[in-house]
């Protein structure tokens, strides 16, 4: 039999996302140690809809730790204390007796709130539109060693498509920058073959997207990589930075740009 704790609730609740917004305090009692952080909000939004009161919302699909949906900065730290884990996957038994959590949504400019701890994360759909698509022809996939990959290539390219767009790490980071996540998306593709044609343009337009959308400037202080339920490595902000070092000097936009303002061939 699991054991029980019984825990404080300071949540943020916010009608919609033109409301000044408040912290309002809940008991959490009896909740069992085997239940994930997400099936205690559910157990307290039952005891708060049987009061005739209004639920907290917050963002969730698959809870499994794959979809990226939910989110939550749990006392101070997005997904809450454990290392490499989504808010789904955090577990009761993480928590003492008689402690107090606080409870509030992911803060970016780009993120606005659309209720309680729900955010609207739908700018980082527009910055991986931005990066448009690779030139790989359609229909049944190629044989796959038509096309020679070393193995460590092929795992750094993974290690950065693991990148679920949950945006911890924007609400971990002090500017709130995309970068992580940009830069994620951008070396899976770059260290891939297939990627490698637009390799340019995408990375030029997915870091004007970027900071089109309000998104703040990578700082370096990793706390986007402390929090990343994917551990993805800041390594691939290094990677980013020079493709677009090499985009803005090498690619035909720019160079028709510079000849159009008689800077030379």
């Amino acid at each position: 039999m699991s054991e029980t704790i019984n825990l404080t609730l300071k949540v943020w609740r916010q009608k919609s996302p033109t409301d000044k917004g408040h912290f309002e305090t809940y008991k959490a009692e009896c909740i069992s140690t085997d239940m994930s952080f997400l099936e205690m909000l559910d157990v307290v939004n039952e005891r708060l809809i049987l009061d005739g009161k209004d639920p907290i919302a917050f963002d969730h699909d698959c809870r499994e730790g794959i979809c990226g949906s939910c989110g939550a900065v749990v006392n101070g730290l997005a997904h809450g204390p454990e290392k490499g884990t989504t808010l789904c996957q955090l577990h009761m038994r993480h928590f003492n007796d008689g402690g107090t959590l606080v409870i509030e949504p992911f803060r970016a400019r780009p993120f606005k709130v659309i209720k309680d701890l729900a955010v609207d994360r739908s700018a980082f759909d527009r910055v991986i539109a931005a990066g448009g698509y690779i030139s790989v022809n359609t229909g049944s996939a190629p044989e796959a060693n038509t096309t020679p990959i070393p193995s460590e290539t092929a795992e750094l390219a993974m290690d950065a498509a693991a990148c679920i767009g949950c945006g911890a790490c924007v609400a971990a980071c002090p500017n709130a920058s995309a970068m992580l996540f940009v830069a994620a998306k951008i070396s899976h593709l770059v260290l891939l073959p297939q990627g490698k044609p637009e390799a340019a343009k995408r990375a030029l337009s997915m870091l004007k997207q970027m900071d089109d959308l309000g998104f703040g400037n990578c700082g370096n202080h990793k706390e986007c990589e402390a929090v990343c339920p994917k551990e993805i490595s800041i390594g691939n902000i290094a990677r980013f930075n020079r493709e677009f070092l090499k985009a803005g000097f090498l690619s035909p936009e720019k160079i028709g740009e510079a000849k159009e303002r008689g800077d030379g061939e």
